[in-house]
């Protein structure tokens, strides 16, 4: 049997080890380590989830990485290339790959009555995934694009609905400017609302049809590619593998593809999202400050509170480190408990938090109208096992107390 244990063992769960004032003080070390891992759980979940709902929502505008001509700006205003393209094939079977669309793009001004907007008409194809619009409508539906018949049917914010006065089901004329103004009359087929106010008040869908007929486009012609990816974190590798596949080809007319992903095209929204993990930083580091300064208090008030054992254990021959080990094992047993009880208290509030949304905040200041919940096991695994590594190596310390203690002065002052 191994000593140490037991003995930490019966110190730590002995019943009449209540007697002993360094209870309350044990007790204040584990609520400490409680509310610090579950604090730092919180904290990683809130902070992920937020980071994860805003991506989401700039990825749903503009997908994971485009595939453009590479002499296409950033004002929207395209040049094409065809849809025929022989490495689509080779994409499609990128392991991460999951889906890959054509669209189009053309700026121009909403009027309706006295009102006038510019936006942005997106056209998308047959092959446009609209899950991400269909989470976010608010009023009607998506349109159907079929590619033998255009539609007049498309898809506006409830921002643009707002500042223009439009319903679901009204019309209105957009005009499209080239060599001389074209207008177009499309009807309102949904209402969507992201908050994000800047895509909002910039896009609509639309037929891809209109935006080829606008450009005098063939029905092969298009703005360029969008590619969905499975996981996020890997964007950059795919991006990579897709510009080894794509990016050095050459068009018939002599230039050469573009391919772009969402961090490059809006990298001032990604670098904001970045800055979040220095607080989420400084949180962590705060907490565990509070937890190790708490435990090493703990453990010190223990040890002190048992100087006539560890008096006694010398005299009968336990060497200091028999003694160091049986009160890192208690510390080791406080530990456990303080982050046992921390995750029971984070997984309940981020249930809580997740299936009611009872935190509210402000859509204009923070792009979503409640406190958004990203609880995975990687952030229990890297809160637990970083916390538990942390405080434990932190109580050698004042294990060292141990080291100094006389059982001849202990067992005399008895």
């Amino acid at each position: 049997m191994n000593t140490e244990y037991f003995i930490a063992k019966r110190f730590t769960f002995d019943k009449e080890g209540k007697k002993l004032m360094s209870r309350s003080i044990v007790q204040l070390s584990v609520f400490s380590i409680s509310l610090s891992i579950a604090v730092m759980i919180i904290s990683l979940a809130v902070v992920t989830g937020f980071k994860k709902e805003i991506r989401n929502k700039v990825v749903g505008f503009g997908s994971h990485i485009q595939i453009v001509n590479f002499d296409a700006n950033n004002s929207f205003e395209s040049i094409p290339i065809s849809s025929d393209q022989d490495f689509l094939q080779t994409i499609k079977n990128i392991p991460q790959v999951k889906h890959l669309q054509v669209f189009a793009t053309k700026p121009g001004i909403i009027k309706a009555g006295r009102e006038n907007q510019g936006v942005i008409a997106k056209g998308v194809g047959s092959d446009f995934d609209w899950s991400f619009f269909n989470e976010n409508l608010v009023e009607g539906s998506s349109f159907l694009v079929n590619d033998s018949v255009k539609t007049n049917e498309v898809l506006i914010s409830k921002r643009l609905s707002s500042l223009l006065k439009l319903n679901v089901g009204e019309e209105f004329i957009m005009f499209f400017f080239g060599e001389r103004p074209r207008p177009r009359r499309f009807k309102i087929s949904g209402i969507f609302e992201t908050s994000l106010e800047d895509f909002d008040e910039q896009f609509i869908i639309v037929d891809i049809g209109h935006i080829q007929k606008l450009y005098d486009w063939d029905e092969n012609q298009i703005s360029g590619f969008e590619i969905l990816i499975e996981d996020y974190s890997k964007i950059e590798d795919i991006t990579s593998t897709i510009r080894n596949i794509a990016g050095f080809e050459f068009l018939d007319d002599g230039s050469r593809l573009r391919i772009v992903n969402i961090i490059e095209k809006y990298p001032q929204i990604f670098h904001w999202l970045n800055l979040l993990d220095m607080n989420v930083f400084i949180i962590l580091l705060l907490m565990i400050v509070v937890a190790v300064v708490n435990m090493i208090s703990g453990l010190i008030i223990i040890i002190l509170d048992r100087t006539n054992t560890i008096g006694l254990l010398k005299s009968i021959g336990a060497c200091n480190q028999m003694l160091k080990r049986i009160f890192l094992y208690q510390a080791f047993f406080l530990i456990l408990k303080g982050l046992f009880i921390g995750n029971i208290i984070a997984i309940a509030l981020c249930y809580v938090q997740d299936r009611f949304q009872c935190i509210k905040l402000n859509r204009s200041s923070y792009f979503i109208d409640y406190v958004p919940i990203n609880l995975t096991a990687e952030i229990f695994a890297f809160t637990n096992i970083g916390s538990l590594i942390l405080i434990f190596l932190a109580m050698f310390m004042p294990a060292l107390i141990i080291m100094h203690i006389d059982p001849v002065k202990t067992l005399r002052y008895n």
